[in-house]
């Protein structure tokens, strides 16, 4: 397992960071995923060997946001 935060356009409501948590925990591999309003940060736990950061960063993108940086 792998923790990693993305950070995310500043998200406008909490329906956006709703989203965003819906489509994440949706995903095959993601074990663990807390999206933060006040921050616009995503911080994702997910098996590096079922699912690859750049998918989970796709997910996100698909819904409409942008994602600034990764750590």
């Amino acid at each position: 397992m792998i923790t990693k935060t993305y950070q995310l356009e500043t998200l406008t409501c909490p329906s956006c960071m709703a989203k965003i948590q819906g489509a994440l925990k949706k995903t095959e591999g993601v074990k663990e995923s807390e999206v933060l309003f006040n921050t616009s940060k995503a911080k994702v736990t997910f098996d590096e060997s079922v699912v690859e950061s750049k998918d989970i960063k796709n997910t996100i993108e698909r819904l409409g946001f942008e994602i600034l940086g990764e750590k």
